[in-house]
């Protein structure tokens, strides 16, 4: 009986720093964006997604779209971006940093939309 109970207690343990560990490994670093080189992009909300782990929209910038990485839905509530700020047709600008691999992909440090800037780091 002791044995049958320790793998048990083993199997539980395993099992729940597997569990921990995907959300770890699921999230990405900041790493592979361009810091040294800020952008800043005006264009209309194409499509948008407040989700976690990150929200974002795809901008439309003069005919090129920008995968926009916003923060956790959790930070843009606390500060005041709302979904609803989101919706398709709102113009935008927002400043962030280029993903080296993916050349229309930007992680956005601020959100403006209309008179209202929003701090996303």
């Amino acid at each position: 009986m002791h044995s049958k109970s320790m793998v048990r207690t083993a199997l539980l343990v395993a099992s729940v720093l597997t569990a921990l560990s995907v959300p770890l490994a699921a999230h990405h670093g900041w790493t592979g964006y361009d810091e040294k080189n800020p952008l800043t992009l005006t264009g209309t909300v194409k499509a948008s997604e407040y989700a976690n782990p990150h929200g974002f929209v795809e901008l439309d910038v003069n005919g090129k779209v920008w995968h926009v990485v916003l923060a956790p839905t959790s930070r843009m509530q606390a500060r005041g971006l709302t979904r609803e700020m989101l919706k398709t047709g709102t113009k935008a600008t927002v400043v962030g940093y280029a993903n080296r691999q993916t050349p229309t992909e930007l992680r956005a440090e601020r959100i403006t939309i209309g008179d209202k800037t929003t701090e996303l780091r």
